[in-house]
């Protein structure tokens, strides 16, 4: 399912299928905002979770070849999450062949890896993290070639307790080389059990920077507000001081932003965070 995400925000189209209508009643619609920004060698973004509910994943910092942000199971447990596509487009994990699949080159102790199927293919990490509504919390994506073949790409998080930026992992995949691209945030519901529907859900998203291929960091001042094809409307996006957020599920009426209509960052940075850490994907 994510990785069919992944596809429609880089296409940035909505469009309706016999699945995605049978989701009305369900699931609250996933929303997402696309950024305008280049290709690049690192990815920021901060993210404040003002509402939430079990069976929800909201994604910071998404990629052309994966996602990273923080969920709520629907035990009430949560954690960081950060995953890795393989370079195929199958569904199972186990006919993916070696030399195809996602390599792990980084972990941190406190970080499970584990592969992925159903949604795509690919590698993917856990990290308990009891995270907090109304905390603002960082992340980082960073991009290094692996060989003329692959692409390493490292996520970072930064935590308040330890007042440190932790790699929790880096993932080689087949990209040919190339750098991040195709940049997007979302809010999904993936309890899906139709009290899921009656639950606001909402984020904000804010202070984001790509650093170019040419190394100037460039702010993202600019989204573009999209949903998947489930037609219920109680949706809602929009811009504030605080930066772009995103609004899904319960009475939430859709009087902000129409879909695909762009989102300008009202207020921002000029310049991106200092503490930001030194990257080797390679470790």
């Amino acid at each position: 399912m994510l990785r069919t995400l992944a596809l429609f925000f880089l296409a940035f189209a909505c469009s309706t299928t016999m699945a995605d209508e049978k989701l009305k009643g369900i699931a609250c619609r996933s929303v997402h905002l696309g950024y305008d920004a280049p290709k690049g060698t690192a990815f920021y973004n901060e993210m404040t979770i003002d509402t939430s509910a079990d069976g929800t994943y909201f994604m910071a910092c998404g990629w052309n070849k994966g996602y990273f942000g923080i969920q709520e199971l629907a035990n009430g447990k949560k954690l960081v999450i950060f995953s890795v596509w393989d370079p195929n487009s199958g569904e199972d994990p186990k006919k993916v062949t070696d030399e195809k699949r996602v390599k792990m080159l980084h972990k941190d102790d406190a970080v499970r890896v584990g592969r992925f199927g159903n949604e795509g293919t690919g590698g993917q990490s856990f990290l308990d993290f009891d995270w907090k509504i109304g905390t603002t919390y960082r992340f980082l994506v960073t991009s290094t070639p692996d060989d003329s073949e692959r692409t390493a790409f490292a996520g970072y998080f930064y935590q308040h307790e330890k007042k440190a930026w932790t790699h929790l992992v880096t993932f080689s995949t087949i990209a040919g080389g190339k750098p991040l691209s195709g940049y997007y945030s979302f809010v999904e519901d993936f309890r899906r059990n139709r009290i899921s529907t009656t639950k606001v859900r909402k984020a904000h998203f804010g202070n984001g920077w790509v650093k170019a291929e040419g190394g100037e960091w460039k702010a993202i001042t600019k989204s573009r507000f999209t949903a998947d094809a489930n037609p219920v409307m109680n949706i809602d996006a929009g811009g504030d001081e605080a930066g772009f957020y995103l609004i899904t599920g319960g009475d939430t009426q859709d009087t902000t932003t129409k879909l695909k209509e762009s989102i300008e960052r009202k207020n921002g940075s000029k310049k991106p965070p200092a503490d930001l850490p030194k990257f080797d994907a390679k470790k």
